[in-house]
């Protein structure tokens, strides 16, 4: 059981806040602070903090002892490679719309750019890793996002109450087809308009949402949503696009799970992510990174519908958020300001267990003892014993614990 140092990634949508404070820095940060990443994924991985002060790389430690690291089961069944990687997200900006492969696509594409020559850290790689990439975000604050494809009915809805000329073949084409595959049609074809087209249809509909925001409409935030994308990429495809997707609120302790071809933009909020522990991100528009809209459409799901919202399981102070992943789970616990009750923690495989708000005792059963402070994590090898987590100091405090989803074939 050894504290962890872990890397923040400056990516150029990040606050300049929201990590430096949980982190206890200075407020603001001199630049961008968006992700923090804690697991073993080669691209940025974390460092154990040794009872000396002395720090080593987890990739390092799992690749030397995948055994004592993992576990048995669990070093077979992915590879000796940490099947999880955990992250605070912090968004001021929109990210791009983005959309992860399944496991064969993901090793598909990895062979084939392998193959290519292409570098891991090319700017035009999109699979750096052989391996899916199933996310599920829980919100810290309250956290905005568009995922997954409304239903068509509303959709058309939607598209009726913005109506203009340039506008009504677009609708046309999803009334008669309600469906994945009239989705399919009309994203594929908005995604890849002519900018010449793009140009003359994009105005049209900004000044449609506007009238719609001012007259108060039904769609109201979902128009909001569409001002905010079309000042940030007046001339970009995915302005349109997202007109197609949910638009959610995630209020804190909410979560939603993101599938294999699920597409989605994260809009403004700080929030815990899990994930496979993979980096492969396939992206259609509203970036400036590298887009590849060909193969984005090779792994999108049209499946279509709203996406649910779930508060975790709940088992006394613990809720658990279910997925299908089996690279991953992530569990929540909160006290109460005034609880100090402890919970018992049992060795299941490798966990990160993160402190995000108030002050922790961690005590294992061999009689190890460390203290998480807000912003702090720590790894627990498999072959550490059980522990046993409180809270400290009369204050709320709030713990997420990531594990592997299973070890089993």
């Amino acid at each position: 059981m050894e504290l962890l140092r872990n890397a923040v990634r400056p990516y150029a949508w990040g606050s300049r806040t929201a990590i430096p404070e949980l982190l206890g820095r200075p407020v603001p940060a001199p630049h961008p602070e968006a992700e923090l990443w804690m697991g073993a994924h080669p691209g940025d991985p974390s460092h154990v903090i040794g009872p000396d002060g002395t720090e080593r790389s987890l990739l390092e430690l799992v690749d030397a002892d995948p055994v004592t690291q993992l576990g048995e089961r669990c070093a077979k069944r992915w590879g000796g490679r940490l099947p999880f990687l955990l992250k605070i997200l912090a968004a001021e900006e929109p990210l791009s719309m983005q959309a992860h492969p399944s496991a064969a696509q993901a090793a598909e594409g990895h062979a084939r750019e392998e193959q290519l020559g292409i570098p891991r850290d090319a700017a035009n790689r999109n699979y750096p890793d052989p391996t899916a990439k199933p996310e599920l975000v829980c919100a810290l604050t309250e956290f905005h996002a568009l995922a997954g494809f409304r239903a068509p009915d509303r959709t058309v809805k939607l598209l009726k109450a913005i109506e203009t000329p340039g506008l009504a073949k677009y609708t046309g084409l999803l009334e008669a087809q309600p469906d994945p595959s009239g989705l399919r049609a009309l994203f594929t074809t908005w995604i890849t308009l002519p900018q010449a087209s793009l140009d003359s249809l994009l105005p049209e509909v900004l000044d449609a949402c506007v009238r719609h925001v001012q007259e108060h409409g039904e769609f109201a935030v979902e128009c909001r949503t569409i001002l905010e994308l079309g000042e940030a990429h007046p001339r970009d495809a995915g302005v349109l696009a997202a007109l197609l997707l949910n638009r959610l609120t995630l209020r804190a302790g909410e979560a939603i799970y993101l599938p294999a071809g699920n597409l989605h933009l994260y809009l403004h909020g700080t929030a815990v992510e899990i994930l496979a522990n993979s980096d492969n991100i396939l992206r259609c528009g509203l970036t400036p990174k590298h887009v590849d809209v060909p193969e984005l459409l090779r792994v999108v799901d049209f499946a279509c519908g709203e996406m649910p919202v779930q508060c975790g399981d709940v088992g006394g102070r613990v809720s658990v958020y279910r997925t299908d992943a089996p690279e991953f789970e992530l569990s929540r616990v909160e006290w109460a300001a005034g609880q100090d009750d402890e919970i018992s923690v049992d060795s299941v495989g490798p966990q990160i267990l993160l402190c995000t708000a108030g002050d922790l005792l961690v005590t294992a059963d061999d009689g190890e003892k460390v203290e998480l402070r807000r912003g702090q994590s720590v790894w627990l090898p498999a072959a550490d014993p059980p522990v046993r987590i409180r809270a400290l100091g009369g204050e709320r405090a709030q713990l997420f614990r990531a594990t592997a989803g299973t070890c089993e074939d």
